[in-house]
């Protein structure tokens, strides 16, 4: 059996946690740059807090009705990510970490009350980090997902556990399920499905299987069977390789010098070649991307980006920051007040793998070592202590807009919480 587990409105339970206040009130995260709302808890969204809207949009109903706001605080969400993790990986046999607020758990053989099981992993998890989580259980991976959802929009009746273990359980549940909820099913195939009569995920499983592979491929008739019952998809110990890292932010206010925006992209450039190496991979590509704010109708408006092949594949920032800086040259035009630059790594590749350019000059090993010191030092005393020049010290400039950010509790010593 599968337990898939995750956290009740992830962000803003974090927040939560070490503000005991606002238990039982109505709670809401924004995004980068405090854009839009991104995130609310269950007493937020019975007020009709819309999710991906601008934030603007949302204020007066928020500020009427007396909802905390808080700006995105990505390394406070990561790090208790990372303890809701090592918490799971206490009470199963295997973990498989799908996202930063979700798990698929193997349940011990030895289990033979689900249900209580559900509820052990629930109080744990809750001891340990104070985040509430629902427990969904079945026997494949789709089931489960079937299976939390149901613990979740049933949570008064389920105390947020829901199990599928038999064929009744199994038919009782897929018949109340809407197809376009269904793991895997999005919008565009559900309104194919809902043309042929397909309403819920148990008439998904009543399909031909050959209609199934021709309209949805194998990976529809993995789905399908999934659905009956039957593993289809092993728990992914080791988290893939990705195939492209990168990251595109807005500014905090709209810049037009070329200066500013080069230092935020060369600190961007340094935030992805750490993730490469962490990763063990080398990049072969790099793409630049450059943008205005296309909310601001008085303002002209550009948008371009630039694809760049590098002469060899590397993890190496000084590389990259140089080959961005070119990219960067290429697309930037004066006169216009730019919002977001962005970069991204692709064409990735293990070191063993590299075809070798017989005019590229190799940076050396001792390269190699000053980014291995990099990585170490930031490590160990925060984020771009230790940084190229190219990134500048302007960073209260053209750093996001984060005006609610609550405190990094558990990440930094300065902020950690005083009792008195």
């Amino acid at each position: 059996m599968i337990a898939l587990v995750d956290v009740n409105s992830f962000y803003a339970s974090c927040e939560q946690v070490f503000r005991p206040d606002l238990r039982g009130r109505p709670v809401a995260v924004l995004s980068n740059n405090d854009g839009c709302v991104i995130a609310a808890n269950r007493e937020a969204k019975t007020l009709g807090i819309s999710m991906g809207r601008p934030a603007f949009e949302n204020m007066t109903l928020m500020e009427s009705h007396g909802v905390t706001v808080f700006s995105s605080n990505y390394p406070l969400y990561g790090d208790m990510s990372q303890r809701v993790m090592e918490t799971l990986a206490t009470l199963g046999a295997s973990l498989e970490v799908y996202s930063i607020d979700e798990a698929f758990v193997e349940v011990p053989v030895l289990e033979s009350d689900l249900t209580a099981y559900g509820h052990r992993v629930r109080e744990r998890v809750m001891q340990w980090t104070g985040l509430p989580v629902g427990v969904g259980i079945a026997e494949t991976k789709a089931l489960a997902k079937v299976a939390n959802h149901l613990a979740k929009r049933e949570r008064d009746r389920t105390r947020n556990v829901f199990v599928i273990a038999d064929e009744a359980s199994r038919a009782a549940a897929l018949a109340a399920f809407p197809v376009e909820e269904v793991w895997g099913i999005g919008r565009r195939i559900a309104e194919r499905l809902a043309r042929h009569g397909v309403r819920t995920a148990a008439d998904f499983t009543r399909l031909p299987d050959a209609w199934v592979r021709k309209e949805l491929t194998v990976v529809g008739l993995r789905l399908k069977r999934e659905l009956l019952g039957e593993p289809q998809l092993a728990l992914e110990l080791t988290p893939p390789a990705k195939q492209m890292i990168g990251t595109a932010k807005s500014f905090g206010q709209t810049l037009e010098d070329e200066g500013l925006i080069r230092e935020a992209l060369a600190y961007y450039v340094a935030e992805c070649g750490e993730k490469l190496r962490r990763q063990g991979s080398l990049a072969g590509h790099l793409t630049v991307y450059l943008e205005t704010n296309r909310f601001r109708e008085g303002d002209a408006q550009y948008v371009n980006q630039t694809k760049v092949r590098l002469p060899v594949p590397t993890d190496d920032t000084l590389e990259l920051t140089r080959h961005a800086e070119r990219g960067l040259e290429r697309i930037f035009r004066a006169g216009y007040r730019y919002k977001k630059v962005g970069v991204w790594l692709s064409g990735l590749v293990r070191p063993g793998a590299v075809q070798q350019d017989l005019f590229a000059v190799d940076p050396g090993l001792h390269r190699r070592k000053v980014m291995g010191v990099m990585d170490a030092v930031n490590q160990k005393y925060g984020k771009a202590v230790l940084r190229t020049a190219a990134a500048g010290f302007r960073r209260e400039q053209w750093k996001l807009r984060q005006e609610r950010v609550s405190p990094c509790y558990t990440t930094r010593l300065e902020e950690v919480m005083t009792v008195r």
